[in-house]
C-alpha cells in the first residue's frame, strides 16, 4: 500500500517559508535578518501559486527557499548577532534595576566599533565563500565601484557616519592608483549623471559611474541602512581586490597614507606607493649585484663558449635549409601587409580591424606638462591624465595640494586646460588690465606664448579615440564638437552622428529636404516682394499683372499631369500668405520642384505598392507567425521614427548654423 502524502509535506508548502517564519526560525531580529541575506546574497522568490504555499497568504508576503533559509542556520555571523542581542538585553535589564555597576560591566565587554574601532564581526569569510575566484571578484565589481565612489562624495550624517565616508574615499583611492600604475583605464564619458569609466583588468571590463564633485542633498525617502549593509560588503570586497590587484604589480598594500597631505585636499597625492617593482624600476644590473665584480672560473668559461660555438653552427645550417626550400617553393611571398577580417554576408557583424600602432596609448600624454585652471574639475582631470602616462600637472594652490607647481607663469607647462569664455579684461586708468582667463595678469584676452589652451573635453576625445586630437576645435570659446559615448557602438541603418547626414537619410527625406528649402526661398521672395509694394504700389501692380498673365500663358502649356502639382503648391502659398496675413501672389512653378513633387509621387506610389505586396504575403503566413512579424515590424517601425527625429533635428540645426554663416 502506497504511502498517504499528508497536505503541507511536499510540493511548494515544503519548498517555499514566510519571511515571519524564516526570523523565527533564525531567531534573528528583522533588520539582522535582511543583512544577513544581503551579505550572503539571498533574494525573495515567487512561488507560481502563493494559495498552494498557504491560506493565509496576501499581496505583501515575501517568500524564501526553504532551503536557503536552512543554509543559514550554519552561518557563523548567526552566534555573534545572537550574543549581542544577548548582551543589549542584559545591559537594558540592568540599567532597569537601576544597577549601574553591572551595565558598565557589560559594556565593557561589548564590542562597540563606533567607541572602540575594532568591528562585532568580520565578512572575509563570505567574500571567500561567494567569490571562489579571482575573476569571480571583477566580475562584481562594477556596482561595488558605483556605489563606494557614490558614498565617498555624500555629507555625513547620522544615517551615514564620517568613518564610512572616509574608508569608501580611500579604497576609492587606493584603487585608482592601481589603474594609474597598470594603465588598466580604456574609456571615459562625460554624462548627465556624473562620469563613467571603463577599465580593462585581467581581460575583464569593468564600468563604473563616478557623480561630480557637487554638494549632494540627503533626502528622507532613500533607506540608507538597507544602502549601508551594500556598502559594508563591498568595502571589503574592494579591500581583497585592492590587495589582490597590488600584489599582482609587486606593490605593498596598504600605501603609506599622508593624514596632513588629504586633510590639505592632496587625494592621490596623499598615498606613496611602495614595492619591489617601484624600488627596482630604475636601477641598473649594478645595483642588484651591489657593485661587486664577480670572478669566472676558466673551465666553465671554456665549456660556455664550446656551447655557444655549436649553437652558432645549426642556427647557420637551419638559414641555407631555409634559403633552398624558398628557392624551390615560388608560392605567395610574405607581406608587410595586416589582414583585414571582411563580413562574409552583407549587413553583418563588423569586426575590430588590425592596425600599426605608432605610438601606445597608455603613454599619451608622457611628453606634456599640463595646468589646470581654477573653474575646472580637479579629480576626474588628474586621475585620466595620470592614468595616460602624463606625470606634470600643475594648478592652482586653492584646488590642493599635490601639484607639479602652483606658478601658472612656468615656462616648462606646454597644454593650459581652462573652462571659461572669452571676456574683453576691463582696463584701469593705468592703462593694464586683467581678464578672466588667466590668474597672471598677462593683458586682456592674451595667453602665455608657446602654450597650448584648450577646453576639458579635449582630454576626454584624446582618450576615447586614442590619438591627440587637433586642439583648435577646443580652443577657449569654440564650439566643441559632439561628445559621443564611446560604448554605444553604431548599427548598421541606425543614425550615426559621426557620418555626414547625406549618407544616412532616406530618398524621400531628401526630397522633402529640398522641398521645404524651396518652400522657405518662395516665402523670402515673397517678403521682398511686399516690402516694393510698400514703396511703390504702382509698380508693384504692373508686375503682379504681368505675373498673372504669364502664369496663364504657362497653364496653357502644361500638361495635364503637372496641374495637380501646381495647384497643391499654390494652395500651400495661399494658406501661408492667408496666416500671415500678406497679399496672396502667384508664382511661376520652378522646374526643380515640379521634378522634386514627380520624385515623391512616384516613391509614395512605390510604398504603397510594397505595403499591398506585404500585406498580401502576410496572409500566407500561420497566426502565429504573423504576430510575431507584426511585432517585427513595430520594433523597427519605431526605432526608423526615431532615427528619422534625430537627422530632422540635426538638419535643422545645420540649416540655422549655415544662415548665421
Amino acid at each position: 500500500m502506497p504511502k498517504i502524502k499528508k497536505k503541507g509535506q511536499a510540493g511548494a508548502a515544503k519548498n517555499y517559508i514566510t519571511r515571519t517564519q524564516a526570523v523565527k526560525k533564525l531567531q534573528l531580529s528583522l533588520p539582522d535578518f535582511r543583512k544577513l541575506c544581503i551579505w550572503k546574497g539571498i533574494y525573495p522568490r515567487e512561488p507560481r501559486n502563493k494559495k498552494k504555499v498557504t491560506k493565509s497568504v496576501t499581496a505583501s508576503t515575501t517568500f524564501y527557499y526553504t532551503k536557503d533559509i536552512q543554509y543559514l542556520l550554519h552561518e557563523p555571523l548567526l552566534q555573534k548577532f545572537r550574543d549581542q542581542k544577548v548582551l543589549e538585553k542584559k545591559i537594558s535589564r540592568a540599567l532597569g534595576r537601576g544597577d549601574v555597576s553591572d551595565a558598565a560591566r557589560f559594556e565593557r565587554h561589548a564590542a562597540r566599533p563606533e567607541a572602540t574601532g575594532k568591528p562585532r564581526y568580520t565578512l572575509n569569510h563570505i567574500i571567500r565563500e561567494r567569490y571562489p575566484t579571482f575573476n569571480d571578484a571583477l566580475r562584481d565589481l562594477d556596482d561595488c565601484l558605483s556605489m563606494l565612489f557614490l558614498f565617498a562624495n555624500l555629507p555625513s550624517t547620522s544615517a551615514v557616519p564620517a568613518k564610512m565616508i572616509a574608508r569608501c574615499e580611500r579604497l576609492c583611492l587606493e584603487f585608482q592608483h592601481y589603474l594609474i600604475v597598470s594603465h588598466s583605464l580604456r574609456k571615459s564619458f562625460l554624462s548627465i549623471k556624473g562620469i563613467y569609466y571603463q577599465a580593462n583588468i585581467q581581460g575583464e571590463d569593468i564600468l563604473w559611474l563616478v557623480p561630480y564633485k557637487f554638494n549632494q542633498r540627503i533626502v528622507g525617502d532613500v533607506d540608507f541602512r538597507i544602502m549601508g549593509t551594500f556598502v559594508e560588503f563591498y568595502m571589503t570586497l574592494l579591500g581583497f581586490v585592492n590587495y589582490r590587484l597590488y600584489s599582482s604589480i609587486g606593490l605593498k598594500y596598504p600605501p603609506k597614507f599622508d593624514q596632513l597631505k588629504d586633510e590639505n585636499g592632496a587625494e592621490l597625492g596623499a598615498f606613496s606607493l611602495e614595492g619591489v617593482n617601484m624600488a627596482t624600476q630604475g636601477e641598473t644590473t649594478q645595483a642588484i649585484t651591489n657593485g661587486e665584480e664577480q670572478k669566472v672560473d676558466p673551465k666553465v668559461q671554456a665549456e660556455v663558449d664550446k656551447i655557444i660555438k655549436q649553437l652558432k653552427e645549426d642556427e647557420s645550417k637551419t638559414d641555407e635549409t631555409a634559403e633552398e626550400d624558398a628557392e624551390a617553393d615560388d608560392e605567395e611571398k610574405p607581406t608587410d601587409s595586416i589582414d583585414k577580417f571582411e563580413p562574409v554576408a552583407p549587413g553583418g557583424d563588423v569586426l575590430p580591424q588590425p592596425a600599426y600602432s605608432g605610438t601606445d596609448p597608455s603613454q599619451l600624454f608622457a611628453n606634456f606638462t599640463f595646468y589646470l585652471s581654477r573653474e575646472t574639475p580637479r579629480q576626474p582631470l588628474e586621475f585620466i591624465l595620470r592614468a595616460f602616462g602624463c606625470k606634470r600637472i600643475g594648478w592652482d594652490s586653492v584646488l590642493g595640494e599635490g601639484a607639479f607647481t602652483n606658478d601658472e607663469s612656468d615656462s616648462s607647462i606646454t597644454h593650459h586646460i581652462i573652462d571659461r569664455p572669452v571676456v574683453q579684461a576691463a582696463t584701469s586708468e593705468e592703462g593694464d588690465g586683467e581678464d578672466n582667463q588667466t590668474a597672471q595678469k598677462v593683458g586682456p584676452n592674451q595667453r602665455y606664448p608657446g602654450r597650448i589652451y584648450v577646453q576639458p573635453q579635449w582630454v576626454w576625445d584624446c582618450v576615447n579615440d586614442e590619438e591627440l586630437k587637433s586642439p583648435e576645435l577646443y580652443a577657449p570659446g569654440a564650439a566643441l564638437p559632439p561628445h559621443l559615448s564611446p560604448f554605444v557602438k553604431a548599427a548598421p541603418g541606425q543614425y550615426d552622428p559621426t557620418l555626414p547626414l547625406e549618407a544616412q537619410q532616406t530618398e524621400a527625406e531628401a526630397i522633402e529636404a529640398d522641398l521645404e528649402d524651396a518652400k522657405d526661398g518662395a516665402a523670402e521672395e515673397g517678403s521682398d516682394v511686399e516690402n516694393d509694394m510698400d514703396v511703390d504700389e504702382a509698380e508693384d501692380d504692373e508686375e503682379e499683372e504681368d505675373a498673372e498673365e504669364d502664369v496663364e500663358e504657362d497653364e496653357e502649356g502644361d500638361v495635364e499631369e503637372d496641374e495637380e502639382e501646381s495647384k497643391t503648391l499654390q494652395r500651400q502659398l495661399e494658406l501661408e500668405a492667408e496666416l500671415q496675413g500678406k497679399k496672396v501672389q502667384n508664382k511661376k512653378v520652378d522646374p526643380k520642384t515640379k521634378s522634386k513633387l514627380e520624385q515623391r509621387k512616384a516613391l509614395e506610389k512605390k510604398a504603397k505598392e510594397e505595403a499591398e505586396d506585404l500585406e498580401r504575403a502576410k496572409g500566407m503566413l500561420s497566426k502565429k507567425k504573423r504576430k510575431l512579424f507584426e511585432q517585427m515590424q513595430y520594433t523597427n517601425n519605431k526605432k526608423s521614427a526615431q532615427d528619422e527625429k534625430l537627422r530632422a533635428k540635426r538638419r535643422k540645426l545645420e540649416k540655422e548654423k549655415a544662415q548665421k554663416a
